[in-house]
Formats: C-alpha cells, structure tokens, sequence
C-alpha cells in the first residue's frame, strides 16, 4: 500500500514541475491523434452527407460497412498499416514505418468510421420537416443540405468527440506501426504499457492521471453536445 501511494506521489509531482519527458510525450500524442482527427473528419464528413442525401447503388452496403467498421480491432488496423508500410509493402518506398506519420495513418483508419457513421446518424435524425420546408421557401438543394447539417451540428460535433476519444486511448495499432521511439514516436499510451513493464510506476501512473482528465473532458463534452442536440431535435 505504501508502494503505490509512494508511485501516486511521485506521479502527482511529475505532473505538478511539468516533467519534460511527461510534456514531450503529451504534446506528441496531441499532435498525432488531432492530426489523425482532422484528416478522418475532413474524410468522414463528405462521405456522412452524401450517404444522408443521395440514393445510389450499395449505398445501404457502404452504411453497413462503416457500422461494422467501428468496431475495428486496433491490432487488426496496426498489422495491416504495417504490412503497407513495410519494405515489401506496396508503400515501403515512402518510408513512412515507425514515424509519427504511420501513427497517423493508422489512428486515422480507426477514427474515420466512427465520425462518418455517427455523422451519418446525425443528418437522418433531423426531423423531415425541416428539410421540405426549406424546399418550400425556394432554397437550392445544396442550400437545403447545409440547412440540414446546421440542424445536425450538435450530432457531427458529437461524433468527432467520439473520434478523439477512439484514438487517443489506442495503443495496439501505434504500437506496432510507430514501434514506441523514446523521443521520436512514443505517446500517452504505449508510454505506459513499456514504463510498466520497466517497472518505472511513476510516469505511467502521472500518464495515465492525464488519460483519465482526457477521457472525463471527451466524456462531458460529448454528454453536453447529445443533450443539445436532443434539445433540438425537440424543439
């Protein structure tokens, strides 16, 4: 018991002077996973509005995909991004393996089925009305999608929420692709799996006291945006 109030000590103490190492390691998993966010929202987006307002062929298949797809298995993304990436990979010529960037492909691959599929949700739950009253009033199609989006905003923003909370707890699929380089493409998460392994309780104890603070922010952020967006849809 002393042990870890003693860890839990140190840990607090790190995050207090602003550990160099600690900071390092959370400004690179910011930038890694909010570069992977923006890359799948600016994706996922284009995508959610085209299967919310035009009917074409497979489109119930592609919804179908991206619903299943949100439960993609981490390891499964990793071991496929590596096999891209890698020298024999189709590719291996960009040199892209065990680099931020390969975590960001990665990441990328594991958040955008979850904003376009949530996105998706977001446009067909505003309510019809809206939509044919817009038509009414003379407004052009496109000028009726972006009336139905801006409707739909509170859901999108949920969704991206959503997003960031998916990669910035992932592990397994950074982990393989990023090969986990003090300094260089090493984060929050595979931080903590090597310093416990090490033994080291200290930094992954104060790592893992930020991830908690992140997941209670994405949590209540989320939780504020569902609620507007249901005040709106009740409206």
């Amino acid at each position: 018991m002393t042990s870890i109030l003693e860890g839990f000590s140190k840990a607090f103490s790190l995050i207090l002077h602003l550990n160099a190492d600690l900071m390092g390691i959370i400004l690179l998993s910011f930038k890694v996973s909010g570069t992977a966010l923006l890359v799948a929202t600016s994706l996922a987006l284009p995508l959610s509005a085209l299967l919310g307002f035009r009917k074409f062929p497979f489109r119930e298949f592609v919804i179908s995909i991206l619903n299943t797809f949100m439960g993609l298995p981490p390891v499964v993304v990793g071991l496929f991004v590596y096999l891209l990436l890698s020298r024999s990979g189709p590719l291996g010529f960009m040199a892209l393996l065990y680099t931020p960037s390969a975590m960001i492909i990665a990441q990328t691959i594991l958040a955008f089925p979850i904003v376009a599929s949530l996105s998706h949700s977001a446009i067909m739950g505003v309510d019809p009305v809206i939509k044919y009253a817009a038509t009414t009033l003379g407004a052009t199609p496109f000028q009726v999608s972006l009336t139905v989006i801006n409707e739909a905003r509170y859901g999108i923003m949920a969704a991206v929420i959503a997003g960031f909370g998916r990669v910035m707890a992932e592990v397994g699929a950074i982990l393989i692709v990023g090969g986990n380089i003090a300094g260089f493409t090493r984060v929050m998460t595979t931080t903590i799996a090597l310093e416990t392994d090490k033994g080291n309780f200290e930094l992954a104890l104060a790592l893992g006291v930020i991830l908690l603070l992140i997941s209670l922010m994405v949590n209540v952020l989320l939780h504020i945006f569902q609620k507007k967006g249901m005040a709106g849809a009740n409206r």
